[in-house]
C-alpha cells in the first residue's frame, strides 16, 4: 500500500508560525508533525509516500528531501494554488501511477493522512484493508471540543453514514482514511472538497470504518499545539 499526505493548507489559524513554515512543519517533542507520519509510515512497510504542496512548498521539500532520512521516498506533487482535499489527491493520482508505482496504485487502495493531525494510532491496521467494493474506509474519533457535533455515524455493522439515527451521536473524521481510486473516477484536476464525495459514497453503502481509540489532537490552533507539545514531553500521550 502507498500513502499520501495532504500539506497543501495554508494554516491560517496557527499564524503567525505558518508565515514562515508551513503547518506540517511544525513540531511537537522537536520533531515536524509530519516527521511523525513518516516514521510511523515507515515502521509498518509504507516506504512510497506522496506528499502534495501549495503554500511553501518549497520549504518542506528542503526540510524533507526524498524522505530517505526517515526510510521512505516521497514523490512530490505541487500545487500552484491550494487544490483542496479531493482537489490535490485528483492531481496526484497521475503521479502514483508513474514508473515504480505504475501497477501499484491502478485499483489499489492507498493510505490518506491530514498533514496537520497527531496521532499514536498503529498504521499496521490500515495497511491490509480489504475494501472490496467498497470506495473508502475512514477513522472516526470522539468529538473533541472544537467540533462537538461530529462529522458522520458508526453504524454496528461497521458502516459509516452521513447522516445518525433519531437519538444517536456522530464521531469525528480523524482525516486518516483508505481511499480507492475509483472514488475519484472521471474527476478532473481543480477544487475539490473530499466530504462531498465521501457522503456521495455513504449514500450507496459503499463506505465503512472505524472508531479510533488512540491518542489523536487536530494541530489546528498555537493553543493545540503548544499542549500536544507539553503533553508529550510530559509523557501524557
Amino acid at each position: 500500500m502507498k500513502a499520501m499526505i495532504l500539506a497543501a493548507g495554508l494554516g491560517t489559524r496557527l499564524r503567525p508560525l505558518t508565515l514562515h513554515t508551513p503547518k506540517p512543519l511544525l513540531a511537537v517533542a522537536d520533531q515536524p508533525l509530519i516527521v511523525w507520519h513518516l516514521r510511523a509510515l515507515a515502521a509498518v512497510g509504507v516506504t512510497q509516500v506522496v506528499i502534495n504542496t501549495a503554500w511553501l512548498g518549497q520549504r518542506l521539500v528542503e526540510v524533507l528531501g526524498d524522505g530517505s532520512q526517515w526510510g521512505v521516498q516521497i514523490l512530490w506533487s505541487h500545487e500552484s494554488e491550494p487544490l483542496e482535499t479531493a482537489g490535490g489527491i485528483v492531481q496526484a493520482l497521475p503521479l502514483l501511477l508513474q514508473d515504480q508505482l505504475q501497477d501499484q496504485l491502478g485499483d489499489q487502495p492507498f493510505l490518506l493522512i491530514n498533514g496537520d493531525v497527531w496521532t499514536r494510532f498503529d498504521f499496521a491496521e490500515l495497511v491490509d484493508v480489504e475494501l472490496g467494493q467498497n470506495l473508502a474506509h475512514v477513522l472516526l474519533v470522539d468529538n473533541p471540543p472544537q467540533h462537538p457535533n461530529g462529522d458522520f455515524y458508526l453504524a454496528t455493522d461497521g458502516q459509516v453514514l452521513s447522516d445518525a439515527p433519531d437519538g444517536q451521536a456522530k464521531l469525528t473524521f480523524a482525516g486518516i482514511s483508505v481511499l480507492s481510486p475509483r472514488l475519484f473516477a472521471g474527476l478532473e484536476v481543480g477544487k475539490r472538497a473530499l466530504a462531498p464525495l465521501l457522503r456521495a459514497a455513504m449514500q450507496a453503502g459503499q463506505v465503512t470504518g472505524q472508531h479510533l481509540q488512540q491518542p489523536w489532537v487536530d494541530v489546528g490552533t498555537i493553543e493545540r499545539l503548544e499542549q500536544l507539545d507539553q503533553q508529550i514531553r510530559a509523557e501524557q500521550l
